[in-house]
């Protein structure tokens, strides 16, 4: 069976996506896993599923490239919305629903703007944050960036007995007045990705409450790129969180299963 697909990627978080409105893909995580790995596939942090929705434009399915399915991705929402203006289902707006529920993203050029589900918890651990924008986030503040090996540091705390079970995605971040620089080790790509855009999304949040609650508009650099974030905060709850950066094609082609 030949499955068509496109490739996408937000700063460097890249992703298959397939076009399975007619239902005709059925991948298992042996497949999915196959086709992402980097040496021996077409290489991904993760694949996606554009599927029709009764209630929106379509249904996102996301699942990591260990080939299980995950919970929500930012940059995944912003490259399948791209491709959904691409096979003519959208036009600059969108609504579409993800596993943790409905999502807005709107398009500019190659610009893409999500907008996040609100957010009310966040969980201090020691001097850290742990906190879920659609997946689960520990964030860690630390003053020199370059020390850190997100690759090792970002392993050890994601397999520690506190999130050893359901496992947790793990962020660095530098803070300087409203802009950050962030490193994330992603669980289920078990591996650093040049950017992540839940995880950014968390450290925004816990950049807000680091600052003092002065900022609410972030500019965050990360290994493959440029991203922003921005919210409001309306009785202790984040509400209006846009996640906004680049969407870029990279290639299509059908992959042999």
């Amino acid at each position: 069976m030949l499955v068509k697909f496109s490739k996408y990627h937000g700063c460097g978080n890249d992703f298959i996506i397939i076009d399975n409105r007619k239902n005709e893909v059925h991948l298992s995580q042996k497949n999915i896993a196959n086709m992402c790995h980097r040496n021996f596939g077409i290489g991904a942090d993760g694949l996606m599923l554009l599927e029709n929705d009764k209630n929106s434009d379509f249904r996102m399915t996301y699942f990591n490239s260990d080939g299980f399915e995950g919970t929500m991705c930012g940059n995944g929402g912003r490259c399948i919305t791209a491709f959904s203006e691409k096979l003519g289902i959208i036009n600059q707006k969108t609504k579409f629903t993800a596993i943790d529920g409905l999502h807005e993203a709107e398009i500019f050029d190659n610009f893409i703007a999500l907008k996040m589900t609100d957010l009310s918890e966040i969980e201090t651990i020691e001097n850290d944050f742990y906190l879920n924008t659609g997946s689960p986030h520990y964030v860690k503040f630390i003053d020199d960036f370059n020390a850190i090996d997100v690759f090792n540091d970002g392993r050890k705390i994601r397999n520690s007995n506190l999130f050893k079970k359901e496992g947790t995605n793990v962020n660095f971040a530098k803070l300087t007045k409203n802009k950050l620089k962030v490193g994330t080790y992603e669980r289920g790509v078990e591996n650093e990705t040049l950017s992540c855009g839940t995880g950014v999304t968390a450290v925004a949040i816990c950049a807000w409450q680091k600052s003092n609650k002065k900022y609410t508009n972030f500019d965050i650099e990360t290994k493959g790129g440029n991203l922003k974030v921005s919210f409001d905060v309306v009785d202790n709850t984040f509400k209006n969180i846009w996640l906004k950066g680049p969407a870029t094609f990279v290639f299509s082609g059908e992959y042999y299963l």
